[in-house]
């Protein structure tokens, strides 16, 4: 993609929950000076507006005009993301438990899927754009589909996977600052049932053709990024920027 001579650069990182995609990506859109997208706090900030709304999540056309009703503000800086719903900053909110309990409801919903991965691709597109907040350098967007079906023409497409033990252990130090077997055990429905959940929808547990896959269950978060940006530099021309 070009943008007033400036080559943008999409960068899609799929995966399942626990291998690190989120923190990764945003680590790897700094250095690269590239806007990040989280389309994962989108499904949460949907959740948080439909219960902040009184929408039951289980009625899923309610859900679905809801969703289409979202007053959405969704910063792309990765040094400073932020999420606003309306006025409201969500960034906390949106982490809670009680978000992470119910937002499969939303993100398994097929109509709210086709609502907010268009707006995604929006947000992608408009990285093209000189004004823009990468000045048309272009963004790592991560999330369960990118890499598929909202990004699939990505320059380059990366699933981030880890074990399951690692993935585990890891949200437990997130959550409860620690990975002894009680957090883990506290950790693992959240992890796994919503893992479960989305994949009835979507597929991030296998790599599609042209995606590369990066399994980081051996690597700490340096070498993560490290191992994701000599992915995109492979794939660029001038060598990741």
């Amino acid at each position: 993609m070009e943008a007033g001579g400036v080559s943008t650069l999409v960068v899609a990182i799929d995966g399942p929950s626990g291998s690190g995609k989120s923190s990764v990506s945003r680590e790897v859109a700094r250095r690269l000076g590239l806007a990040y997208l989280d389309t994962g706090a989108m499904y949460r900030a949907a959740t948080w507006w439909c219960l902040h709304e009184g929408v039951p999540l289980d009625d899923q056309p309610a859900v679905a005009r809801a969703v289409r009703a979202l007053p959405l503000d969704q910063g792309v800086d990765p040094a400073a993301p932020h999420v606003r719903v309306g006025t409201t900053d969500v960034d906390e909110a949106i982490r809670e438990t009680a978000i992470s309990a119910a937002v499969s409801a939303v993100a398994t919903n097929l109509d709210v899927r086709d609502e907010l991965r268009e707006r995604q691709r929006a947000a992608i597109a408009a990285q093209a754009d000189g004004s823009s907040f990468s000045a048309g350098r272009g963004i790592v967007a991560e999330g369960r589909d990118i890499t598929t079906v909202v990004a699939p023409d990505a320059d380059v497409r990366i699933l981030l996977t880890a074990s399951e033990e690692a993935r585990l252990a890891r949200r437990a130090r997130d959550v409860h600052g620690t990975d002894d077997d009680d957090a883990v055990a506290a950790t693992r429905d959240q992890v796994l049932r919503r893992d479960a959940d989305d994949s009835t929808v979507v597929q991030f547990h296998v790599a599609a053709d042209g995606v590369v896959t990066v399994d980081s269950s051996d690597l700490d978060f340096e070498q993560t990024v490290q191992a994701v940006l000599a992915v995109v530099a492979r794939a660029t021309p001038d060598g990741a920027r």
